[in-house]
């Protein structure tokens, strides 16, 4: 493929070709092509700290319930190799890579952990060309995609996470958590929580505190929603 092509399968433009040319070059080509400037892997260095940062400042506003660590674990999560490699393959980009022919022998337009660094070296270059909202604007939809995909993921995020990303994502609406009793002695109360997305879902959750309480709400919900998929 055609840096051309590409750019037509992407939907990408570039003011400056040689920005995609040294984004589409892998240090192989470059050891059998001297006339080559320069691979990608310093763009790949900027790129990555580019969707760190654009990952992280759209999940931070999309979920503001999050606490520090379900944000670090779904950003995480956004931006791994195989994550990144996935993003690469929809808009095929191992086709359009400069590759050594013993790299693209023995496979590299395919492997994961070569497209998952050629992403980050486009997204350099994008945003060298472009400026960050290009790679913003260019990131925004694929970022929602794969963020349905760790809905269901348990180990990633807990009940109450769970619940505002589908909120977030069905319906475009936040959740709200209202505390309804609380009975018991102050060493063994129990707290009852009704959990709200409009007129979609509603759920009450029993806890030994008020976070306990949300989290079975949450997953409460959760199990309604299933089981009316």
């Amino acid at each position: 493929m055609t840096p051309e092509d590409f750019l037509q399968v992407s939907g990408l433009s570039f003011e400056d070709p040689s920005l995609l040319r040294r984004a589409l070059t892998h240090r192989s080509y470059l050891n059998e092509h001297p006339e080559a400037v320069e691979d990608n892997e310093r763009l790949e260095y900027l790129g990555d700290a580019a969707l760190d940062f654009i990952t992280a400042a759209w999940i931070y506003n999309r979920f503001p319930e999050m606490n520090e660590g379900e944000l670090t674990r779904l950003r995480s999560a956004l931006v791994r190799t195989e994550q990144l490699a996935a993003f690469a393959q929809d808009v095929r980009l191992g086709e359009a890579l400069y590759l050594g022919k013993g790299e693209a022998i023995t496979g590299g337009r395919k492997r994961q952990a070569l497209l998952c660094a050629s992403f980050e070296a486009l997204m350099g270059a994008l945003y060298l060309d472009s400026g960050l909202d290009a790679v913003d604007e260019f990131m925004q939809p694929r970022l929602l995609q794969a963020t349905q995909q760790a809905i269901d993921d348990e180990r990633l995020l807990d009940a109450r996470s769970q619940l505002q990303m589908w909120a977030q994502a069905e319906v475009g609406l936040t959740p709200q958590y209202e505390t309804i009793s609380s009975s018991g002695p102050d060493h063994d109360r129990e707290f009852v929580v009704k959990v709200q997305v409009g007129s979609e879902v509603s759920a009450l959750g029993r806890g030994k505190s008020k976070q306990e309480a949300a989290q079975h709400a949450a997953r409460t919900a959760l199990a309604e929603i299933e089981a009316g998929d």
